[in-house]
């Protein structure tokens, strides 16, 4: 019989990158498949596995309730990660960390929680046209219940200058475009934007994967993210929140460990963040991404995201040679997203998984921007820190066989 919670041991090296190292972490990589679908999810590292099953395998005590060394260790480990967020982010206080069940779940608890209680009928929630859904329609959701207007918004900074007004109360924008890459200048949007008296809401689930940033600096109101885009479990998100703000917001689930008290007339809400994680939290989730956020600091994030962006240019390079090819994503992307005239994109992908290759293709989450593109779907590659040029030669290779059998 096991007793007592023993987690991993991660050994971690000094800081460094070394392409091959930081592959051979990651178990579902292997010769015979390709993985180039990062942006609707990373892959995970041995160490995320291998905390998640500790916790599985030896002990699945609660957090915040129970007194016995278990329990106690969960809970102290749950605080860990949230720390190890708040660190990442450059956040002021671990308090200013919510868990929650993905950046779709923390974006409609701003609009709930902040949004709906502030907007009156005719105010104004800008929202940039590069959106993933997740950040378009929680906003729409939250106009029809409280009159408020979605203002559509390009992404330009001079329009967004015409665009503020006094009836301007939230202006939400992505951090980076889950289907051209593009990453919008946040620091002179956010000076514009807090000129304007309005608050500032970042989608961060595909950009902190390749650019940490920092809440402070920046400014920023309110950030969101998914785990699993950082290599961490599905099923579990963070929202940043300023704690000014957060303090004002009132309660959004009710249930388990979000009160201080409560009678059949009444309750008193817990203080920050507790007070909005009712219920039982996801334990194994935040144990495993606690492991992957103390395995990031082993690895130098900065050349890491440079033997991206190289292995990205390499890419677009080879993908340049082929004719009858249109791209919608930006130069210096690890996000690549294009079409072939004349080609179905769901053929591409379609004969590409027969070769064990896998891309997305479709309207990415973000039909706005695809119908603004001008096609119905496109081919989207996604590279990370442990794709390398056999992947890319790989997909360019059977790319090129799938393109002759459809022409």
């Amino acid at each position: 019989m096991v007793t007592g919670m023993v987690l991993p041991d991660l050994n971690l090296p000094n800081k460094h990158f070394v392409p091959e190292q930081f592959r051979r972490d990651f178990p579902a990589l292997n010769d015979e498949s390709v993985y180039l679908d990062s942006a609707a999810t990373a892959l995970k590292p041995q160490v995320m596995i291998d905390a998640t099953l500790a916790y599985y395998a030896q002990n699945t005590a609660t957090a915040k309730r129970s007194l016995y060394q278990d329990a106690l260790q969960v809970t102290t480990t749950i605080d860990k990660a949230r720390q190890n967020v708040a660190d990442l982010i450059h956040a002021n206080n671990s308090a200013e960390i919510i868990w929650t069940r993905g950046a779709t779940e923390s974006i409609n608890l701003i609009a709930q929680s902040y949004a709906r209680p502030l907007l009156q009928p005719d105010d104004e929630i800008i929202v940039s046209e590069l959106e993933h859904h997740s950040n378009l329609l929680p906003w729409q959701i939250i106009a029809k219940q409280t009159g408020a207007k979605v203002i559509k918004w390009s992404s330009d900074i001079d329009e967004l200058s015409s665009l503020l007004s006094v009836k301007t109360k939230i202006v939400a924008i992505t951090q980076m475009s889950n289907v051209t890459g593009f990453c919008p200048d946040l620091a002179t949007i956010s000076h514009i934007v807090h000129q304007h008296n309005a608050i500032l809401v970042v989608d961060g689930a595909q950009g902190i994967v390749h650019h940490a940033l920092d809440v402070q600096q920046l400014n920023i109101d309110f950030y969101a993210f998914s785990a699993h885009k950082l290599y961490g479990p599905t099923g579990l998100g963070v929202l940043y929140g300023k704690q000014v703000l957060l303090e004002q917001m009132s309660v959004w689930h009710g249930g388990g460990k979000m009160l201080k008290s409560a009678s059949f007339d009444d309750f008193i809400q817990e203080d920050l963040p507790y007070k909005f994680e009712a219920g039982t939290p996801n334990i194994a989730g935040i144990l495993g991404f606690n492991a992957v956020l103390e395995w990031l600091k082993s690895w130098d994030n900065k050349q890491a995201e440079n033997y991206t962006k190289q292995l990205a240019f390499y890419t677009k390079s080879q993908l340049n040679q082929l004719t009858d090819i249109q791209f919608y994503s930006v130069d210096n992307s690890p996000i690549i997203t294009f079409n072939i005239n004349n080609i179905h994109h769901n053929d591409i992908a379609i004969l590409l998984s027969e070769q064990n290759i896998a891309i997305r293709t479709g309207e990415l989450c973000a039909q706005p921007l695809i119908n603004k593109l001008g096609c119905h779907g496109a081919i989207r590659l996604s590279l990370m820190p442990y794709n390398n040029q056999q992947d890319v030669d790989k997909f360019i290779s059977e790319l090129q066989s799938a393109i002759e059998i459809l022409v």
